[in-house]
């Protein structure tokens, strides 16, 4: 008898130890670095030989050198880039410094307020409560903790097998590509897969900086060198696509801070939904002087 009740006191000590785990919220701020580093590190397979165009996929870190789980999530987005392991899939980079670690001892030199209200934009579109560092978002429509390899190379498969309207950026023809400072660019987008209903096509043009890196003297990452790929310096829109079946064509001016190397400098166009964030299509520019 002694037996049976020890027993059963066992199985509701572990029945009650299920429902505290599952009822614990998860803060995916403070994930365990141990993890990150271990999916951070992990090898990416070599990129295999395709034959055709490679597909372009989106893919977006949400990233603060406050947090001490980034540094891996900000290795992986480096090697995607870098790499490009996925067959038929041109991975193209964008790390979004977020402003609200800033707060703990450390404001990230790279971080903007704009970066943290675009997270938060995502949040319903995942059915999130809220948002988290670091977070990774490929295409507008799949996301997870930004150190997860495994995860990210799923999705850029996926996503890459998607339908995509053509997306053109170029030096504009009146434009030098030897101005320091003023870069005048050409952006066309053709033949975009039909909008959600309801929605609005968005084309957006990023500023990235790549080969960057801050010396930490304060706050989770103190003491640590860290680097960065493809930071975006800047994000703003160049207007809507009215009729998915008629070419936007817009010509503007990035204006280039001094301090940015141009030689890692790329511009970045694509076509997002404005509610659903589904990109549609995307390309990028290198933007060396020639």
């Amino acid at each position: 008898m002694r037996m049976i009740i020890a027993a059963v006191l066992l199985v509701l000590v572990a029945v009650a130890g299920i429902a505290l785990v599952f009822r614990k919220p998860i803060n995916w701020s403070s994930a365990s670095s141990a993890m990150n580093a271990k999916a951070g590190a992990a090898e990416l397979a070599p990129p295999e030989s395709v034959d055709g165009k490679r597909a372009p996929v989106i893919v977006e870190l949400f990233t603060s050198e406050g947090c001490s789980s980034c540094p891996p999530a900000d290795v992986v987005l480096a090697q995607l880039e870098k790499a490009q392991p996925i067959a038929g899939a041109e991975v193209i980079a964008l790390s979004e410094h977020v402003d609200y670690w800033n707060y703990i001892g450390w404001s990230d030199p790279f971080s903007s307020a704009a970066f943290s209200a675009r997270q938060q934009a995502y949040a319903p579109v995942f059915n999130n409560d809220g948002v988290y560092t670091p977070q990774m978002v490929v295409d507008g429509q799949a996301e997870f903790i930004g150190s997860n390899s495994s995860k990210a190379q799923a999705a850029i498969t996926r996503a890459a097998k998607l339908p995509k309207g053509e997306v053109k950026i170029a030096f504009a023809q009146n434009a030098s590509a030897n101005d320091a400072q003023a870069i005048k660019l050409k952006i066309t987008v053709e033949t975009l897969p039909a909008v959600t209903s309801g929605d609005i096509a968005e084309v957006l043009l990023a500023i990235t900086e790549s080969n960057l890196s801050s010396q930490v003297a304060r706050g989770e990452n103190s003491g640590r060198k860290l680097g960065h790929t493809a930071v975006v310096r800047e994000l703003r829109s160049l207007g809507q696509v009215t009729i998915s079946s008629k070419p936007f064509e817009a010509e503007t001016t990035a204006i280039l801070n001094k301090e940015w190397k141009r030689g890692e400098l790329r511009a970045v166009a694509f076509v997002q939904e404005r509610a659903h964030k589904r990109i549609l299509g995307a390309a990028a520019l290198n933007l060396e002087m020639r």
